[in-house]
């Protein structure tokens, strides 16, 4: 029977797979590190959320004077 070698690790392979994930985590910090210092996209976002806003206050007002304009058209209907 062989030696079995490809059912072992040498040293050398084990090493040099622990130096990879290490340099792989560092690199992934890097890159967390990198989106955050980043500040592009952020007036897009801004205005998005002003934009939500607005349709949001929008609707509210639409709700509430809607009724009323019912209402009054109803009124000015019935009245003809």
């Amino acid at each position: 029977m062989g030696g079995g070698g490809s059912l072992t690790r040498s040293p050398t392979a084990l090493s040099l797979r622990f130096r990879a994930g290490v340099e792989d985590r560092a690199m992934f910090i890097e890159l967390i590190k990198q989106f955050l210092r980043d500040e592009t996209g952020g007036e897009v976002l801004e205005y998005s959320l002003i934009a939500g806003l607005i349709v949001v206050a929008a609707i509210g007002v639409i709700g509430k004077v809607g009724g009323k304009v019912l209402a009054r058209w109803n009124s000015l209907n019935s009245s003809m």
